[in-house]
């Protein structure tokens, strides 16, 4: 982190949390019935051909489907007959979609013509009910052998070990841990987000806090918490989480807070104390579930909007990056 952005965020941390009003870019098509999560795949050689990867959460008999948006919000592919669809995550050229009915997780190829079909693997075979159902996912690149992994967390689950993490090679999938602390009560855990370069697993303890962990399975202390944060100032469930990465480790961790009609989002150091939000984002999202953050040539925040059953784009606030 630069000193100038290291100094700005001793400023906002002394003085609470910098309040940004959002505005809207603009809204995509609808899904259907249900936008639950979006997924940014970055086109490798022009931008403006970047898309965005959405799930309609219903059943397949109802219209379940990943769905697949230019920038310009328009739906340009709808793939169907998926059982109630719930989170989808992109690492590189390759995405994966949790199937929460079927007990799956679906991985497609994504290219400028949208996606195709990979395989599909079960998640939490040995569990039963909504310890069976998986929601988030969260898909993580080892950076010392490129190792591709999976980290699903689910409907219900227990106090430890509520997240399962899968190596995916080739065309499997195999369990490699059980790891993840949950408060339990009446809330559960769904939204999940891994930094890759600096090797860390976020996710949101809804009624409790956001959680986390090393996200290589082999690191010597992966079965210890790393680090708590986001107790304070939420009004709703923590939600949606999103990294956004800048250089030499600066950047943020951007957590929702789900509000009917007004949705707000915590931003957090990427690095360093994480204990208290930088700023927060306020915008006219309805009860945000998925979050998704763009950097490039443009930067934007992707919020899943529950009224308009569709997503928002926001601009990022200029002074946050």
């Amino acid at each position: 982190m630069g000193l100038g952005r290291f100094l700005f965020c001793l400023t906002l941390l002394a003085a609470g949390p910098r309040v940004y009003d959002l505005q809207v870019e603009l809204p995509s098509q609808p899904v259907g019935n249900d936008a639950d999560d979006p997924a940014f795949w970055r086109h490798p050689r022009e931008f403006d051909k970047s898309l965005i990867l959405g799930t309609n959460k219903v059943s397949a008999a109802e219209g379940g489907a990943l769905v697949v948006f230019g920038l310009d919000g328009k739906i340009r592919q709808r793939v169907s007959g998926l059982d109630r669809p719930n989170n989808v995550d992109i690492e590189g050229d390759l995405a994966a979609v949790t199937e929460r009915l079927a007990s799956q997780v679906r991985v497609y190829d994504v290219s400028e013509g949208g996606v195709r079909p990979r395989f599909t693997f079960p998640v939490f075979a040995s569990e039963t009910g909504p310890r069976k159902a998986p929601m988030g996912i969260a898909l993580y690149r080892r950076s010392r052998d490129r190792a591709l992994f999976a980290i699903l967390s689910r409907k219900s689950g227990p106090a430890q070990g509520y997240l399962w993490q899968y190596r995916i090679d080739g065309n499997k999938a195999v369990k490699v841990r059980e790891f993840g602390n949950f408060s339990q009560g009446d809330s559960e855990i769904e939204a999940i987000a891994v930094d890759d370069e600096l090797g860390f697993v976020y996710y949101a303890d809804e009624s409790c806090c956001i959680r986390k962990w090393h996200a290589d399975p082999d690191h010597p202390q992966a079965a210890r918490e790393v680090a708590t944060f986001g107790r304070e100032g939420f009004q709703g469930n923590r939600e949606g989480i999103a990294i956004r990465a800048l250089p030499r480790g600066g950047g943020y961790v951007i957590c929702t807070d789900q509000i009917p009609g007004a949705s707000r989002y915590h931003v957090f150091p990427r690095s360093g104390d994480q204990g208290a939000a930088v700023a927060l984002l306020r915008g006219p999202a309805d009860s945000t579930d998925g979050l998704e953050v763009i950097s490039g040539a443009k930067n934007l925040l992707v919020a899943m909007n529950s009224g308009g059953r569709n997503f928002l784009f926001f601009r990022w606030p200029a002074d946050l990056m």
